[in-house]
């Protein structure tokens, strides 16, 4: 049974005068498999460069978080970020948090037999909605956004969603959060570029997702990967360009794409330590503890709500 919910805000998009998808929308099965292989690749370097971060500064970032009585992981995907965490932090109960529920449930069935004593849920969840954990009200909650996943939401989006962060902590607890850095051109074109065509695999699945979902009739071998850096915007932008004049029918419609045309699929927007420490202030946190490499290609912060 499709959810009418996003059927709606497929075709909402779809039909609009620069056509787009969401980003959640690469998030299957597939594509969550597809991401996890990007992250081993040579070019992708905000993964590698994340956790050489995480790992050097381990202590200092576990004393900047102190206490964790409940660890949030936004967009955990496979949970290997998430469960890094687990010796030095020592949660009590960990929530993975993703838009696709059925690879959560296998990541988290593996690492509950390797940490007993922490209780764990697998939960659907996604970003673009208000967050409300009822349950929770009490308990000092850490959440965790790795990978600069924060990069796909422009930087009001941004906002609103550390504000819905700090409404949940109530003073107390706080996130931490990994955001990538405005660099070289040739580094980051790289990146989404990659030359075994990973992330171009990745990008085009969305429309098999979409097939499955909203039963459009999208023909994968008419769309091609495109991503560019917006240098005005600070952003990596990522688009599906039509190869051919084509009609592609979704549920009520269809929409012609002329040979050229795109359809916006993600942005990611690069920041300067400053400008993202001050969007977290904005943002209703209280204090910001920062750490990054010695190329300054990343960034992670501990923000106190």
């Amino acid at each position: 049974m499709p959810n009418q919910k996003l059927v709606d805000e497929i075709i909402a998009g779809l039909s609009q005068e620069q056509p787009s998808i969401s980003p959640k929308f690469f998030y299957d099965e597939i594509g969550s498999h597809l991401f996890e292989a990007i992250t081993f690749l040579e070019e992708y370097y905000p993964t590698r460069t994340e956790k050489q971060i995480m790992m050097q500064n381990g202590e200092a970032i576990a004393l900047a978080i102190g206490k964790c009585d409940v660890l949030l992981d936004l967009g955990a995907g496979n949970c290997e970020k998430g469960s890094a965490l687990f010796d030095t932090l020592l949660p009590k109960e960990y929530r993975a948090l993703d838009i696709s529920k059925e690879f959560l449930e296998q990541a988290i069935s593996g690492l509950q037999k390797e940490f007993p004593q922490i209780q764990m849920q697998a939960q659907t969840c996604d970003l673009q909605e208000e967050m409300a954990f009822p349950d929770l009200v009490g308990r000092k909650k850490t959440f965790f956004y790795p990978g600069s996943s924060i990069g796909n939401f422009d930087p009001e989006a941004a906002l609103g969603l550390f504000k819905n962060i700090v409404k949940v902590c109530q003073g107390d607890g706080g996130l931490l959060i990994g955001v990538d850095l405005v660099k070289d051109h040739a580094v980051l074109s790289r990146a989404y570029n990659d030359a075994l065509g990973i992330t171009a695999a990745f990008n085009k699945n969305i429309l098999l997702h979409l097939n499955r979902l909203a039963k459009t009739d999208f023909n994968l071998a008419h769309w091609e990967h495109y991503a560019i850096f917006n240098e005005q915007l600070a952003r990596i932008e990522m688009h599906l360009r039509s190869s051919r004049s084509q009609v592609v029918s979704f549920p009520g419609g269809k929409r012609r794409f002329d040979s050229g045309a795109l359809i916006h699929t993600e942005n990611s927007y690069k920041y300067t330590q400053e400008k993202f420490e001050s969007l977290l202030m904005s943002g209703g946190f209280k204090a910001v503890h920062s750490w990054t490499d010695p190329n300054c290609y990343f960034l992670v912060v501990y923000a106190t709500a």
